[in-house]
């Protein structure tokens, strides 16, 4: 699509609109002693930092910057349940009461079954739930909004935070190895009241 040319009548409106403008402020600039920032002639090539031979490479940039890995921000979280139970959890020692396998799911599948299951096993009077959710696909093209990995294993900590799950569970943390690992997450629930 190309854009339309101005007529001739039109810029000569415009020219004659423009000489009586003001600059706003024009002592302000003058006052601080600035003078106009240069206007770069080429924008979309970055300025090159200097670079003398033996002087190490800084560490580029990432390309998305997305919040903190949801296993870094799960593991930082107190603990809230026994100390000695979640050692042997951490360990892989305690073997879950019940298991919800979410592979395949899209997200408006997965909540409402997540929901079911947590609500049903607290209502059981279970503790320990192992929920999985698999590690994900990287689906991330490089366009200019990111895809996160693992779509799931990233929403399911926020809904199990979230009411009406957030009453029913005391603590969640990454699954041991043997019972999945990153793509897995214990539930530990509340006791019944």
């Amino acid at each position: 699509m190309t854009r339309r040319r101005l007529k001739p009548d039109e810029l000569e409106l415009w020219r004659r609109v423009a000489k009586t403008t003001q600059r706003l402020a024009p002592e302000r600039r003058e006052e601080h002693g600035l003078a106009p920032k240069p206007v770069a002639k080429n924008m979309a090539r970055p300025l090159l930092q200097e670079f003398e031979i033996g002087q190490k490479k800084t560490p580029a940039k990432p390309e998305h910057n997305l919040s903190v890995d949801i296993a870094e921000r799960i593991a930082r979280q107190p603990v809230k349940m026994d100390q000695k139970t979640y050692g042997k959890l951490k360990r892989g020692k305690v073997v879950p009461e019940a298991r919800l396998d979410l592979h395949g799911m899209t997200m408006d599948q997965a909540h409402p079954a997540l929901m079911g299951f947590i609500l049903r096993a607290h209502a059981q009077g279970k503790r320990l739930v192992l929920v999985i959710t698999g590690k994900g696909k990287s689906r991330d093209e490089g366009g200019p909004i990111p895809v996160r990995q693992g779509v799931l294993r990233h929403n399911v900590p926020q809904w199990l935070s979230s009411p009406p799950l957030a009453q029913a569970v005391l603590q969640i943390t990454e699954a041991h190895v043997s019972h999945g690992g990153g793509g897995a997450y214990y539930v530990y629930l509340r006791r019944q009241r």
